[in-house]
């Protein structure tokens, strides 16, 4: 079946740029056209938020983000309906939701993939799914969707979790960079970070791996991409869009920017 994810990778070997953003912000119906102004600019992938009430891996800037786009009246239904026929627009650039459980089962996890599918949805990122959980209850479900999950592996992963999470992946891994939530100074010296990375490196993994958490501009980017196929940007990308007069005029900008 189509896997807009590995087609993104087949073209382009390194230095991909996947890049979050919480939907529903800005405003309400920021979604769509921030999403098509991210891949026109050159994001390989997109990440988009689920907002939810309470985002563990988050840090200060994503929260806001979500508190604000829950005021702005974003729910899962909402961002369905608001992401129905994105294909024509977008054909090819990979979209992956990304938000918490929770939400996922209130909605009901077979009600999610099929509606997450039918809108061309690719892939999820849920970091607080258990591994044995989804591979017990949730993998035929995502199977019979078309839809990838994407597992996160910290410098704190154990070499059997990370070949397990490799062997159940079917898209990328996605690093982190370091301890602590997304949008905050990397709290590791550069040299430990470095050593992480190149142990996973050094595993010869599968599936190729974006790195993310701490990535907010081109001088990260590009390191990031020393010791993996790509990175990801979330809280830089969101203090971007925060009282910009034009969403995607800013978005543009902001991946100009990381790319140029």
């Amino acid at each position: 079946m189509n896997n807009r994810i590995h087609e993104a990778f087949d073209r382009k070997k390194k230095g991909l740029l996947n890049v979050y953003f919480t939907a529903g912000y800005p405003t309400l119906d920021a979604t769509v056209p921030v999403l098509q102004a991210l891949s026109a600019a050159g994001a390989d992938l997109i990440e988009i938020g689920m907002p939810f009430s309470d985002p563990l891996a988050d840090g200060p800037v994503i929260q806001q983000s979500s508190t604000a786009a829950l005021a702005n009246g974003m729910n899962m239904r909402v961002l369905f309906h608001q992401l129905q026929g994105i294909r024509e627009s977008v054909p090819d650039t990979p979209i992956l939701l990304m938000g918490y459980l929770n939400p996922v089962m209130q909605f009901g996890v077979e009600n999610f993939c099929r509606e997450a599918a039918a809108v061309g949805v690719d892939g999820v990122i849920l970091p607080d799914l258990p591994l044995d959980d989804y591979v017990a209850e949730y993998q035929e479900i995502f199977r019979r969707h078309n839809l990838r999950p994407v597992f996160l592996i910290t410098p704190q992963t154990a070499p059997a979790r990370i070949r397990r999470i490799d062997e159940l992946t079917d898209s990328f891994l996605y690093l982190v960079s370091g301890p602590g939530t997304t949008g905050g100074a990397n709290t590791q010296a550069e040299g430990v970070q470095d050593a992480y990375f190149q142990r996973i490196e050094d595993m010869q993994l599968r599936n190729p791996r974006l790195i993310g958490f701490g990535i907010g501009d081109k001088a990260s980017f590009q390191h990031a991409c020393q010791y993996a196929e790509g990175a990801i940007i979330g809280s830089a990308f969101i203090r971007a869009l925060e009282g910009a007069a034009d969403a995607p005029a800013a978005a543009t900008r902001f991946v100009q920017s990381v790319l140029a």
